[in-house]
């Protein structure tokens, strides 16, 4: 380097404009707390639960006396404020903004601080490429020097503003914006980590400076290229608001209330294989999940082994959907739409699969299906469920949800969620809100995560149809989250057979589930689960070691005529990962090709001890081959 650069300004005099803010961690939290949102929230909390005191002591007159005419009169003005709050939560949710006036502000943050880092990353490009000689004469110049700095400023305004402390979406950012400034000055910062170096395990570069400084060139110049700086707006003109690469139609006179039943047909060139798969989605997420993107899709591959695919689509619940409660997703949902297949596909053998709560729904309605045809003395139809990631375990021990039981008994209020959300539904900033508080730091990883990759195109090109299905999620039925709360995961009514539905039969109609029938049935489980996965963790991903065809208690096996249970090194949405995706097809197809009686062997998979997850694959076919 030149001595006019070394003469230049350094990145820590830049960053020293900031000082200290919100986005520097300096909690060395391993998440994001809220604490604003979260005190606030509380505030507003508390005005409702004392309003409804005041409401009703002022109904027990005969009681309370003088007292009920106060509290009237307290609950009357109290009424003037609650009910600006009640239709800003309204209006919010109708205009798809996060109801939560601290996070709608983070937001904006976000927005404004990834257009700093475009505009001045572009100040920077020439003919598509990060320009050296421009950045050492803005490094070497007084005015150069002064244009950074009121950048700075811009930045550490954002900063200040920031509600959030601990390992924040924002503090992705400033490593981002840390690296550009690396970049800018060519001098490695005084203390801390390069970001986005990489490293030996005693943490000095495996590279030299002038290497560390041409990569990352490429990565500002590949976000620049692309304005992806901000992963929700990059998303939504990467993908233009649709994802999913394979085609469907809505099957007609499926359409009750929002919910609908789409069919994906086997696709030219695929030879049906006389199989149908019922594909069960949790009513949180877009049911793009299985079908992301070419190559990352559940849905393309099995059409290219001849099934025929009907998969549910919960669409946006609007005001009828508010009553709806999880009778209504749990039972007459399936029960209407696999009489529909089965009208379509009368000689066929439908299988279901299931992703997260979808499974968590399925297997009570598989049991009480099988409790009514047996009753009918018909036989059990639908005998093979492959689930992923599906938990169906709730407790404070084993299974893994200790931690989000106890923040939903102390934060949880279904008064309040009815209050505000009544008649527009739970949005999905309030569920993304409790989804990472049960995946710590979440919110920093896929952003750090995604500009680590963006070394190369392909991979900022890769992440959008998946960043887009993540950051727009789906409303959730008011009174049907309120049940999933209370009933299924405080209440842990399916693993303790007190969870009831309704039925066509007096005799179940409205009693509990009798889990242990699936057995009796013939129902086979493919339970396919990720020790790495905090939303369904290992323990509570239980299905398959509980009911339907286990042996001997809850042992593990892999052959044909049992359950098969697969714990891999792997997180709660592998199927973003090719190799992963490729994985798990190949043992689920193996599951719906077996035969469904036969004499098992007994073989237990159960890997978690290896850290990578090619290690944790199990050769089915070698295995009962040579077990035969």
């Amino acid at each position: 380097m030149s001595n006019e650069n070394n003469s230049g300004i350094t990145p820590d005099e830049l960053l020293s404009v900031i000082d200290f803010s919100p986005a520097d961690n300096l909690e060395d939290l391993s998440t994001t707390v809220p604490w604003k949102s979260k005190m606030i929230g509380q505030q507003v909390r508390n005005l409702f639960n004392y309003q409804q005191m005041l409401d009703i002591i002022k109904k027990e007159s005969w009681l309370f006396g003088p007292w009920a005419i106060a509290a009237s009169w307290q609950s009357a003005i109290l009424d003037t404020v609650l009910r600006p709050v009640k239709a800003s939560a309204r209006l919010s949710v109708g205009a798809s903004r996060n109801p939560d006036a601290i996070a709608d502000m983070n937001g904006w943050i976000y927005k404004s601080y990834s257009r700093l880092l475009y505009t001045l990353t572009g100040f920077f490009i020439k003919d598509g490429k990060f320009n050296p000689e421009k950045a050492k004469m803005i490094c070497t110049t007084p005015k150069g020097r002064e244009y950074l700095k009121n950048y700075m400023d811009e930045f550490a305004q954002l900063e200040y503003q920031y509600n959030n402390i601990g390992l924040s979406r924002l503090n992705a950012m400033k490593e981002l914006l840390k690296c550009l400034l690396v970049l800018i000055t060519e001098k490695p910062l005084a203390d801390g980590p390069l970001p986005f170096a990489k490293t030996n395990s005693d943490q000095t570069l495996k590279t030299s400076f002038e290497q560390y400084l041409a990569e990352n060139r490429v990565r500002m110049e590949n976000l620049y290229e692309a304005n992806a700086f901000d992963i929700k707006e990059y998303s939504e003109r990467a993908t233009h608001g649709n994802i999913g690469c394979s085609a469907y139609e809505f099957v007609e006179g499926s359409l009750n209330h929002r919910v609908r039943l789409r069919c994906y047909p086997v696709p030219q060139g695929a030879k049906p294989n006389g199989k149908i798969i019922y594909m069960a989605t949790p009513l949180i997420n877009k049911p793009e999940l299985f079908d992301l993107a070419t190559g990352k899709s559940v849905i393309e591959a099995l059409l290219k082994k001849g099934y025929i695919i009907y998969v549910v689509d919960h669409g946006d619940p609007g005001w009828e959907e508010t009553e709806l409660g999880l009778d209504f997703y749990g039972k007459t949902i399936p029960d209407f739409y696999l009489d529909i297949i089965k009208k379509r596909h009368p000689r066929d053998e439908i299988y279901i699969m299931a992703y997260c709560m979808g499974g968590t729904l399925i297997m009570p309605y598989l049991a009480r299906r099988a409790e009514e045809r047996l009753a009918a003395g018909l036989p059990m139809d639908i005998k093979k469920v492959a689930l992923m990631a599906s938990p169906v375990k709730f407790d404070d021990e084993g299974s893994g949800h200790h931690a989000i039981r106890s923040l939903i008994r102390r934060d949880y209020d279904p008064d309040l969620m009815k209050e505000l959300f009544g008649s527009v539904n739970i949005p999905p900033q309030v569920i993304e809100a409790g989804m990472n508080e049960i995946q710590p730091g979440v919110q920093h990883t896929v952003v750090l995560g995604f500009y680590g990759r963006a070394e190369t195109k392909e991979s900022i090109t890769d992440a959008a149809p998946f960043l887009y299905w993540l950051t727009h999620g789906t409303k959730f039925p008011v009174s049907a989250h309120i049940q999933w709360i209370q009933n299924v995961f405080i209440g842990n009514q399916i693993y303790e057979g007190k969870y009831c539905l309704p039925s066509s039969n007096p005799k179940f109609n409205g009693k509990p589930v009798n889990m242990s029938i699936l057995k009796k049935a013939g129902v086979r489980i493919f339970d396919y689960k990720g020790s790495r996965d905090p939303i369904a963790p290992a323990g509570s991903c239980v299905a398959g070691e509980t009911w339907g065809q286990v042996d001997k208690g809850n042992v593990k096996f892999t052959s044909g005529g049992l359950n098969r249970v697969i714990e891999k090194n792997i997180g709660h949405i592998f199927v973003v990962s090719r190799k992963l995706l490729a994985e798990y097809l190949d043992l689920v197809e193996g599951f719906y090709q077996e035969p469904s009686i036969g004499k098992p062997a007994v073989l237990n998979i159960k890997n978690s001890a290896d850290s990578d997850a090619s290690g944790n694959i199990v050769n089915i076919k070698k295995l009962q081959t040579k077990n035969n």
